[in-house]
């Protein structure tokens, strides 16, 4: 399987090679040139485990035993076999991906990416051991330091927003242990976080900074291709639980409603309807940093704004990192345009889409926003109307789901993705159904448990009395020092 980079300027690579390299040096995602032929109907009969296996297997041909990789990956780490189930709530399916160890989203890719990654060194016959620099608004980095900790050729460095996570995010990532990891939060946003990681990437890339470390650098955020093709999965396994309770026939399509910040989510949506599911709309839902949902109204992405911090704070993102790969699959693969386009995004801030593209966008996808209000109101009026308590990011899915409807008239099956346990967002939760907010987080999930009676996941029981490991707070231009020990 050949993958290029969506800027054109590096050279193509293997499914392995995309996996270990995460970034292209030209600063661009991977990307396959072709489409893998695929029985989607076939794929719908299977359970979990086997949509991934044959997912996977079909987009990461050089990775192998692809089989033996999945069931070690998501074997005994998830709440059930099903790894993420739907639940019927009112006129809505919720789609519930915090069953993992982690009570995050994240978890269904970053189980998998290290059994891909450390295939992919024996694959290609790598002896440097890959070190994972990641940035997080809050959930990427505890998922990828529960997947790579004590991981045997494989180092990983994780980077926050110092006051931009949560007090239940925090604590998940700086009592992590493990020889192999390192976390640091970095003064600014998850923006600067992030820029910074793509700027190590950058200046390491000639591989003059690295010369004598024995390390080579890769990335478990959704830029890595090894990263986001697990993520298809669960668009299918939404599918088939519709199917399977006679809401939809094969063929009928299904929207699905996401709350994304950095477009990974919902771009696997995309890639898994061009691998042949039948889906609808893909309903982008941004918190009130809505650079997204304004992007898909008006065809120019503009950064340019001021960064909100909000209860859904694994949204509070003004750069989109994979919104690039949809740029580059829409316009026809065209390299030199998507090239354009991010060095206008990062000299100017800004750039529009030519009409075309903007055409193919509204084709596909709606956009809209919640903001901290009407992310309140839904968790209130849901838990209260069918007795479901969802996390604030869940809250804005929902939110967004109503007004597409409303909006539209479109009665298509709607599938909102839930992509984190209420339970790590504890205080906005609890404010949103009328609950005292005293104390800290773990008082305040402690109540929110003896409120609704839903049971605090068993990885957040406890993390209060952790030791804290990794204290460190760097300014974002110390991010290359510190990966380096200087």
């Amino acid at each position: 399987m050949i993958y290029q980079s969506t800027r054109g300027a590096s050279a193509p690579v293997n499914s392995a090679q995309a996996v270990l390299k995460g970034l292209a040096d030209d600063g661009g995602l991977y990307m396959m040139k072709e489409l893998p032929a695929f029985d989607w109907q076939g794929c719908l009969t299977k359970d979990t485990k086997g949509m991934a296996k044959q997912i996977l297997g079909a987009l990461l041909p050089e990775i192998q035993p692809m089989d033996e990789l999945v069931e070690r990956a998501y074997t005994g780490k998830f709440e059930s076999e099903e790894l993420t189930p739907t639940v019927k709530v009112g006129d809505f399916t919720v789609l519930e991906l915090f069953r993992g160890p982690t009570s995050a989203f994240k978890d269904v890719a970053l189980c998998m990416l290290p059994q891909l990654l450390t295939a992919a060194i024996q694959s290609e016959g790598m002896e440097k051991e890959i070190l994972i620099l990641t940035a997080t608004s809050g959930d990427t980095g505890k998922a990828a330091l529960a997947g790579f900790a004590d991981v045997p050729g494989v180092g990983i460095c994780v980077f926050y927003p110092h006051g931009g996570v949560s007090a239940v995010q925090r604590a998940q990532m700086v009592t992590q242990k493990g020889k192999n990891v390192r976390v640091c939060a970095v003064e600014g946003n998850f923006d600067d976080a992030q820029t910074g990681v793509k700027n190590i990437f950058a200046a390491c890339a000639d591989g003059k900074l690295l010369e004598g470390r024995g390390i080579e650098l890769s990335s478990a955020n959704s830029i890595n291709i090894g990263r986001l093709a697990p993520q298809i999965t669960y668009y299918f396994k939404a599918y088939a639980d519709l199917m399977r309770r006679g809401e939809v026939k094969l063929g009928d399509k299904v929207n699905f409603c996401v709350p994304t910040g950095n477009f990974g989510d919902i771009l696997a949506g995309y890639l898994a309807e061009l691998l042949g599911l039948p889906v609808g709309k893909l309903i982008c839902a941004s918190n009130t940093n809505k650079v997204l949902s304004d992007f898909i109204h008006t065809g120019t992405y503009d950064r340019k704004r001021p960064l909100h911090k909000t209860d859904s704070p694994s949204m509070d993102i003004l750069v989109s990192s994979n919104l690039e790969r949809l740029l580059y699959l829409l316009s026809g693969q065209d390299a030199a345009l998507v090239a354009d386009l991010m060095k206008q995004l990062n000299t100017e801030g800004r750039y529009t889409v030519p009409a075309e593209l903007k055409a193919a966008i509204d084709g596909q996808f709606w956009g809209d926003f919640a903001g901290d209000a009407e992310t309140s109101a839904a968790i209130d009026r849901v838990w209260k109307e069918h007795g479901y308590l969802c996390d604030t990011h869940t809250a804005v899915g929902w939110y967004v789901a109503e007004n597409y409807v409303n909006q539209t008239g479109d009665r298509t099956p709607m599938v909102v993705l839930s992509t984190a346990s209420p339970y790590k967002f504890p205080a906005a939760v609890l404010s949103a159904i009328g609950g005292d907010t005293n104390g800290d987080e773990f008082d305040q999930m402690e109540r929110l448990s003896q409120i609704t009676g839903v049971p605090i996941p068993r990885n957040l029981t406890g993390l209060k009395e952790l030791e804290e490991l990794h204290t460190g707070v760097i300014p974002k231009d110390q991010m290359l020092s510190f990966v380096l020990g200087e």
